[in-house]
């Protein structure tokens, strides 16, 4: 059943053309009456990240809930994974996040989270649309009854400690040289000072967030300058957030880059090492390259595939007793501290293992040969192109030609209007093609 407002992150758009004011005040209604259960005084808590357009969403946000006696914390700039720790530590009902994750400056979007701090199931994320859509102006609450709102300045450390605490007892970094990009997103203070604290030598870029710059040319979305920054200065390695620090990528001591799937194997590895994988194996998504899935067989764990999306790979992760899981893109799961993708703290769980092995990240993080992968978009103004009998006899054909070993991967984007096709396999030079002739299909179609 499609949905309305809601796409595979939240609700995300056009700031003040998809995601207006309106629509905020009308979210913060629905998601407050929705999670309203008992007679308690209920508390949502709001982070963002530092797009100009937060401003307005926050204000719009805050009438919503207390126009129907919902109690509001502010947190300011906060990562995702730090609202959703503190919507459950801070005995929240209902906790938000203003955020477009790795998106440019001119969108923005809002996501929730339950009181147990895991993002909401498609169900409930339906009942607040059909709220949305209600008239609710015989449900807002009495002049004695309004909420209040008040912001909260105590939260930086309290992140930073819950971070610092995931990493064994007694672990330092003394003696390591990291280059922290922050993408003037929402970490820009949390992540240096944590790392900082923990006695790394820190040296930051993307920390000067002006409202428009959050992910322009810094960040796990454009590791570029990291990865020159880290050579320019003998750093020992790079670590790369993005906007809302749910992602995370690496950069070894020579520049090159670790994305989400390397860093899942060297998590997985260590942590079957050390006992602490609670089933065998990990969970990633249909985009993951499978050279992860045959480096995780040669360990004897096996790799559960899920659709794209953090929330279907949590999803699997609790449904299946999971603890590690993640995406390519360098959302890393990892069940054990968080209920969501943490960037900060999936960095430092591979600081740990770097710090333990006592060798270049170049030999700690490289697991494995990745296969020939090769990820396109296509822009579409309608979906339903997939469906045209000449696309679907050119995606069977790329199928067949890739073979039994190759992967062939089409889906539409949750939150853009693009077709994604990804394709990988041992010849490159059949996954070029195979990619190719799919894209070229699909632009026939919808034209």
């Amino acid at each position: 059943m499609s949905r309305k407002y809601f796409g595979t992150d939240g609700i995300r758009g056009l700031a003040n053309s998809v995601i207006t004011p309106e629509l905020a005040m009308k979210v913060g209604m629905a998601a407050g009456l929705a999670f309203q259960r008992g007679d308690h005084r209920h508390r949502v808590v709001i982070g963002k990240d530092t797009r100009l357009s937060g401003y307005m969403i926050e204000n719009a946000l805050v009438a919503g809930f207390t126009a129907v006696g919902v109690d509001v914390m502010l947190l300011g700039p906060m990562p995702t994974p730090a609202v959703a720790m503190l919507t459950n530590s801070l005995r929240c009902d209902i906790g938000v996040m203003i955020s477009a994750s790795h998106n440019p400056y001119e969108d923005n979007g809002i996501k929730l989270f339950g009181p147990d701090g895991f993002k909401l199931s498609d169900e409930t994320e339906r009942a607040i649309e059909a709220l949305i859509d209600t008239n609710l102006s015989s449900r807002l609450a009495g002049s004695r009854d309004l909420g209040r709102a008040r912001r909260i300045d105590d939260v930086h450390a309290r992140y930073i400690e819950f971070a610092k605490r995931t990493l064994p007892r007694g672990l330092r970094l003394d003696g390591l040289r990291v280059v922290v990009d922050c993408a003037n997103g929402a970490a820009y203070k949390v992540a240096p000072e944590a790392l900082w604290e923990l006695g790394a030598d820190v040296i930051t870029i993307g920390v000067e967030p002006d409202g428009f710059n959050i992910n322009r040319d810094v960040g796990s979305t454009a590791p570029r300058a990291l990865a020159q920054k880290v050579r320019d200065l003998r750093g020992d390695i790079g670590i790369a957030l993005d906007g809302d620090a749910d992602r995370v990528l690496m950069v070894d001591e020579k520049g090159h880059v670790i994305d989400g799937d390397q860093l899942m194997a060297v998590v997985a590895s260590d942590w079957k090492d050390e006992g602490k994988l609670t089933q065998p194996g990990i969970v990633a998504t249909v985009m993951s390259n499978l050279g992860l899935e045959r480096y995780l067989g040669g360990l004897g764990l096996q790799l559960e595939r899920t659709a794209v999306g953090d929330r279907y790979v949590l999803e699997r992760m609790r449904a299946q007793g999971y603890n590690v899981g993640g995406e390519q893109s360098g959302h890393i799961i990892l069940s054990d501290f968080a209920t969501t993708g943490d960037g900060l703290v999936a960095a430092l769980q591979v600081l740990a293992v770097l710090k333990k092995a006592d060798r270049p990240v170049s030999e700690v993080c490289h697991r494995f040969d990745p296969l020939p992968q090769i990820l396109k978009n296509v822009r579409i103004r309608r979906r339903k192109v997939l469906d045209d009998p000449k696309v679907a006899a050119v995606i069977e054909g790329a199928r067949k030609q890739l073979g039994d070993g190759g992967r062939l991967v089409i889906r539409p984007s949750g939150t853009e209007p693009v077709i994604r096709v990804m394709a990988e396999a041992d010849d490159r030079a059949n996954v070029e093609t195979a990619v190719d002739e799919v894209i070229d299909a699909i632009t026939k179609a919808a034209a």
